[in-house]
């Protein structure tokens, strides 16, 4: 018999439903648990077959011995206890798990009347930006009680055409993992602390870098300009060598694998096999220069909520992806797990020896996987986890941070600079080479956006692509291979219209998908719409929603498998078998 049957069989009494601590021990209920478990309304009732559960009632001919047709070894009374339990137990190891410590965030919201710092896109606004007293007061209301009526007596202002992109999805629960409210990440960097000028500085620096390819970053004087500004600072983001951004770190993420090799990702210039089809990675790309909300008025009425009154130029051409402004239109437009479907499709196309090594069909005389452990699996999973940490993303930002957009922050340091109010903001921000580089473009300090409507109409903190790109990201390193390599890496011409071979260092999967999700994640930085910690925090809470995926899923094979392994963005590689957690060293 197999590992998972026998743990099934060994689990015949009920465990605490209600409260599993009242277990007196694996398997057995103490007589005040039990009543406890079973107790409110005649919720279960204790039958000659065993218990007997709303919606779990078994037919008269299974209720009484269970002879029915047999489905392989197990009667269909049996299965269905069976699958029953698997559901039971993922459930109860999330209830019985101690409970995390509240998900902390800063201070702005309570020490800013103004609500300098917050996020309210959409709302009636003043000349500044700042959002009407009472309609805020309304909108706290609404996401305080989670009542439906709440939410739709929330004032947008006469301006807004476009509405709040779904708050009421932060109450959301999930059938699969654990809950997103589980989710827990840093506080966000505080409206006038150095960190937060620290990303408000590399954010501009990516707005006046938008058109340098990614190949000529080690020769570009704009982009040492960048690199030595981000220096002066007391606070630096991103990744460093010895301790310095360098042009090779500038923009990167922060993950393993993430300084090996081109900027960008092999799953984003790869060919797709897609059914019939191949789809090479070309894409329209708006052309150079191409920036929106650099004028006030516009920048106002973008706030709030009015529709952009400009489009993008597009290219003719279609590019691969070799700068900043095609790297933001493609994560301006993909659906939502595009990205991570398409590298799927990519490591499924190079053959078998792209799976993991605890796949148990890699070796396998007579056996292929197929619903298990092969292409209709992985392709689930991938595009499952995507909705799912979204549900985590919406709790975080709506209930929690309600973070500022970049380009209210830019237009708070244009205020400020300019005599209309002073903001607390950190001097080191407002002295950078960064703003003196957009006021000496645009006459102005906002911030150039990609995006003709700038932000999407939610908070910044954490970012939904980046939530998303760390969920997708760990289920793909849980079913393919880390350490493979790949046979002919390539890097995009700087003009983008073809691919090179790459001869630099050796690409491994591991790698190019933990680079594939901070591609995603900051390309929305590029854009202008987040900053760095919005991406790397967000795909840090992806990863746990994944997580719970993996763990739940352990559960349902009967396969002889050894688990799912995995390094996490951390570097900290872990196991995951009959839904429990091992760190290893």
């Amino acid at each position: 018999m197999k590992k998972f049957q026998q743990r099934l069989d060994g689990d015949d009494q009920m465990q605490g439903i209600d409260d599993p601590t009242e277990a007196t021990s694996a398997g057995a209920l103490s007589r005040r648990g039990f009543l406890k478990g079973v107790g409110g309304a005649g919720a279960f009732v204790v039958a000659a077959g065993g218990l007997s559960i709303p919606g779990f009632d078994l037919p008269e001919a299974e209720a009484h011995g269970g002879d029915a047709d047999p489905i392989g070894p197990r009667t269909p009374r049996q299965r269905r206890r069976d699958a029953f339990r698997v559901r039971r137990d993922a459930a109860l190891a999330y209830r019985r798990e101690s409970v995390n410590p509240r998900q902390e965030r800063n201070e702005d919201e309570e020490l800013y009347d103004d609500q300098r710092g917050s996020f309210f896109k959409c709302l009636p606004q003043n000349e500044l930006g700042e959002v009407d007293e009472d309609a805020y007061e309304a909108f706290l209301d609404a996401l305080e009680s989670g009542d439906p009526e709440d939410f739709e007596a929330i004032p947008l202002s006469d301006q807004a055409d476009r509405r709040l992109a779904n708050p009421q999805a932060s109450y959301a629960y999930e059938m699969t993992g654990g809950d997103g409210h589980t989710s827990r990440i840093p506080i966000a960097a505080p409206f006038a602390s150095a960190l937060q000028s620290a990303e408000m500085a590399e954010v501009y620096w990516q707005a006046l870098t938008r058109d340098v390819p990614f190949r000529d970053y080690e020769t570009s004087g704009l982009i040492a300009d960048a690199v030595d500004d981000l220096n002066e600072l007391s606070e630096t983001v991103g990744p460093k060598e010895n301790g310095l951004v360098t042009a090779g770190t500038l923009f990167r993420g922060e993950t393993p694998g993430d300084l090996v090799g081109p900027y960008i990702s092999q799953l984003l210039w790869m060919p797709v096999p897609y059914g019939p089809s191949i789809i090479e990675q070309r894409y329209s790309t708006p052309v150079a220069g191409d920036d929106f909300m650099i004028d006030y008025d516009e920048w106002l009425a973008i706030q709030r909520g009015a529709a952009p009154s400009f489009s993008i130029t597009f290219d003719p051409v279609q590019r691969y992806i070799r700068d900043g402004r095609g790297l933001g239109e493609y994560v301006h437009v993909d659906v939502t797990y595009q990205a991570y479907l398409n590298a799927a499709l990519i490591l499924l196309g190079l053959g078998p020896d792209t799976f993991a090594q605890e796949n148990p069909y890699r070796g396998s005389t007579n056996q292929g996987g197929f619903v298990t452990f092969g292409a209709p699996e992985v392709l689930d999973l991938v595009t499952k986890a995507a909705n799912v940490s979204l549900k985590a993303a919406w709790y975080q930002k709506w209930l929690v941070h309600r973070r500022l957009r970049p380009e209210v922050f830019g237009a708070r340091i244009e205020n400020q600079l300019n005599g209309t109010k002073e903001y607390g903001i950190d001097e080191e921000i407002l002295n950078s080479a960064a703003v003196a580089e957009v006021f000496a473009r645009n006459g102005n300090r906002l911030l150039p956006q990609a995006f003709p409507e700038g932000s999407p109409t939610h908070p910044s903190y954490p970012a939904g692509h980046a939530t998303i790109a760390g969920a997708c990201c760990t289920i793909l390193k849980a079913l393919f291979d880390e350490a493979y390599e790949f046979a002919d890496p390539v890097e995009a011409t700087a003009d983008g219209t073809a691919l090179d071979a790459w001869t630099g260092e050796t690409l491994t999967l591991g790698g190019e998908v933990n680079k594939l999700a901070n591609n995603v994640s900051l390309g929305r930085d590029t854009a202008g719409v987040h900053y760095r910690s919005d991406g790397v925090d967000g795909i840090t809470a992806g990863e746990q929603v994944a997580i719970g995926v993996l763990r739940d899923y352990s559960r349902t094979y009967n396969e002889t498998y050894d688990g799912f392994t995995l390094t996490r963005f951390d570097g900290q590689e872990i196991h995951i078998l009959d839904g429990e957690v091992e760190e290893l060293d």
